[in-house]
């Protein structure tokens, strides 16, 4: 029956295509529509059918014909969704998503399990439209699934680009882009008035800024934008990247949907890959003819172009592409940019958002912040990288950020063997659900995990059992590998905003935190709120 009812599906989808050629008429309608209806039909078949097979996955609600649960989609935020479900059903249990089985884990036990006692089988990602599109065909870091190709490529990000003197080399381009933006707040400031300002977008702004420039050497946001054509391009490009990346696409789950493309999706996603690899390989020949430049010049005259412009990450690759060209391929190189500009902005500028909310909320905390920051630093000189292991408080305060708002607050990986997960057996192709929101509020593992209180990561019992408890960056094999460039951007910046400036809310009510809907956890609103510098930093600040 099986065999059968596939051999249909494949002469309908054969005929289908056949049709598109035809001119477009009432018949024709009707005649899509009686095969439609046929085809629905079938899947409701085979879906009974696989879902009485299929016995030895966990428990869960009971799946409606055809999607499943993935009507579960449309509620959000999605890791809310979860939890409720978690909480209902259980810690580990079973989600139809269309054609695809899932597995939701929400306990810190079972999540811990997953990233340790499972790291190697759960270690592999499942192929979404969208990482074939905009992941180089799943061959990206983020994208792609464990086996050799991945192993490669992340050594070569950890120990390329992100090691600790790669990172060190990179500093004063980082410092450039922070400091101008402390500039930019300041200038536009009175010392003797608060004034409101909308910060999502300088957020975001600041942390491209600081990724191209470590990338490219590039500045395509705010002040001495050298080629306005090519930020425009870049601009546009960004935009539709993150939204492509966050949009839910249901051909993913239905894959009849596919040859319909209804929600116009995956033609998009080739648009904006042909245009963001044209951009990338541009960056590409722009950095080899670069170097290639270099042998044609005097040593002295070498000297004096590199003072006047640092070495990049795109400069680091094309050198080993030089001396390793298996493995440095364009492509590889293309999509190790394009993992750092989506993987390192919208997380960093959204952690920024959430926790200048958080400090305006909680005054006794930013006050303690910058009481801390005055004590070590004082008000003569600007906060240091060099000063971030100097001020634990700070530290407390970003750990308590993303264990409120998570980067990602629901992890997607998939099994790559047969594995089990809380005792219940997980076959291979699985996607696995690992809500992190949900661990980071369980009542069992915090004390009061709905208050705000940085506190808690200063307790002797913290230090005692960290585990897999606070996991905003992930863990395991599949941890993220620019964690330590992340903390650096975000501590630094935020120590700043705190020594620099003063903030309040804009009324008597809270700064509203409701979250929005996206793959980081956005706000649902921009963070609006009112700042002025602070007098003692006012000399400081004016030899920026």
């Amino acid at each position: 029956m099986h065999t059968n009812i596939t051999r249909g599906l494949v002469s309908f989808l054969c005929t289908l295509k056949k049709k598109k050629k035809k001119k477009f008429t009432h018949t024709y309608n009707m005649e899509i529509f009686h095969y439609l209806a046929l085809f629905i039909s079938l899947l409701f078949i085979l879906s009974k059918y696989f879902l009485n097979k299929n016995k030895k996955y966990p428990s869960g609600p009971l799946a409606l014909p055809i999607i499943g649960h993935l009507h579960l989609v449309a509620k959000r935020p999605l890791h809310r969704t979860l939890a409720k479900l978690a909480n209902k059903y259980g810690p580990v249990l079973f989600l139809r998503y269309g054609s695809r089985p899932v597995v939701l884990v929400s306990s810190r036990a079972a999540v811990e399990e997953c990233l340790t006692t499972n790291d190697i089988a759960l270690a592999s990602r499942p192929r979404l439209i969208a990482g074939q599109h905009l992941g180089y065909n799943y061959t990206s870091l983020v994208w792609s699934s464990y086996g050799d190709h991945w192993r490669n490529t992340r050594r070569i990000i950890a120990l390329e680009l992100f090691s600790a003197a790669r990172l060190q080399q990179l500093l004063s381009l980082r410092l450039e882009e922070i400091h101008g933006f402390l500039r930019r707040l300041s200038k536009n400031a009175d010392y003797d008035k608060l004034q409101k300002l909308n910060f999502k977008t300088m957020f975001f702004e600041l942390m491209l800024n600081i990724i191209m420039r470590m990338i490219a050497g590039k500045r395509y946001y705010g002040e001495n934008v050298e080629n306005k054509e090519e930020a425009m391009r870049f601009r546009h490009m960004v935009s539709e990247t993150f939204y492509l990346m966050g949009a839910s696409n249901f051909a993913d789950f239905l894959p009849f949907l596919r040859w319909f493309d209804l929600q116009g999706l995956e033609r998009r996603m080739a648009v904006a890959h042909k245009q963001r690899d044209a951009f990338m390989q541009g960056l590409i020949e722009e950095s080899r003819e670069r170097a290639m430049n270099k042998t044609y010049v005097n040593e002295e005259e070498m000297n004096k172009m590199e003072s006047k412009r640092k070495q990049t990450l795109l400069d680091v690759l094309l050198e080993n592409q030089v001396h390793d060209p298996k493995y440095y391929t364009d492509q590889t190189i293309k999509g190790i940019i394009s993992n750092l500009l989506t993987a390192g902005t919208d997380t960093s500028s959204a952690t920024m958002e959430w926790a200048l909310g958080l400090l305006v909320n909680n005054p006794r905390v930013l006050n303690k912040a910058r009481d801390e920051i005055d004590s070590i630093v004082g008000n003569q000189r600007l906060v240091e990288e060099s000063d971030l292991t100097k001020l634990p408080y700070l530290h407390c305060v970003l750990n308590e950020t993303l264990r409120h708002y998570p980067t990602g607050p629901v992890i997607i990986h998939e099994s790559n063997r047969d594995c089990a997960i809380d005792g219940h057996h997980v076959p291979t192709g699985t996607m696995i659900f690992l809500n992190l929101w949900a661990v980071h509020r369980d009542e069992t593992v915090w004390d009061k995990p709905y208050e705000f209180n940085p506190e808690r990561f200063e307790s002797p019992e913290w230090e005692k059992d960290k585990g897999v408890k606070l996991v905003p960056f992930g863990w395991g094999r599949r941890r993220c590998p620019g964690e330590s460039l992340a903390w650096r951007m975000v501590g630094l910046s935020l120590g700043l905003l705190i020594q620099c400036f003063e903030w309040e809310r804009e009324g008597e009510e809270p700064v509203d935190m409701t979250e929005g809907v996206g793959l980081t956890m956005p706000r649902a609103n921009p963070l609006q709120v009112m700042y002025r510098p602070r007098p003692v930093m006012k000399q400081v600040l004016s030899q920026l």
